[in-house]
């Protein structure tokens, strides 16, 4: 692990010292590395430096809309190589949520996040990236599982990059 110090004036490090209070982190190192890999996500985003993301899209829809669930559920469907799991949450008598964990091509998945959240009746929809790297080179598991004579069917993996 390489170190670096900073310097920072009186009033930013008390601000510093209140964010990591308030958000719980043990040291301030925490923080660091935390605002580093936020910035570096979103400067890679911008860039268009993320050709493979893992995301979760997060939103609400009342379940009595004409259709609704059925049109999200067949969404869904049509993308199921993009759509990992989905995670259903009845709110009331009337309001859903719903957290899709998404992973693919990062284009594909903000323009499904989008058409998904588009939909009439679906409110307060929030897609969440995080940019990965895709590897899909055949390979095996056998080493780690400690069985021998098993072998792995062709799968990918997306390990987050920061």
């Amino acid at each position: 692990m390489e170190r670096f110090t900073i310097s920072l004036d009186e009033e930013l490090a008390r601000a510093f010292d209140a964010l990591i209070l308030d958000r719980g982190y043990s040291n301030r190192s925490e923080a660091v590395r935390d605002i580093l890999r936020t910035h570096i996500e979103a400067s890679r985003l911008a860039r268009e430096d993320a050709p493979h993301c893992i995301a979760n899209l997060s939103y609400v829809y009342n379940h009595h809309e004409r259709e609704l669930a059925e049109r999200v559920t067949h969404a869904q469907h049509e993308r199921h190589d993009l759509c990992v799991a989905t995670l259903h949450a009845h709110l009331d008598h009337d309001n859903c949520m719903e957290s899709v964990i998404l992973r693919g091509a990062t284009g594909d998945v903000r323009a499904f996040a989008d058409a998904l959240i588009a939909k009439p009746g679906v409110r307060h929809g929030a897609l969440n990236l995080v940019t990965a790297d895709c590897r899909s080179a055949p390979h095996s598991h056998d080493e780690r599982s400690g069985v021998k004579g098993t072998a792995s069917l062709p799968h990918v993996h997306y390990r987050p990059r920061s």
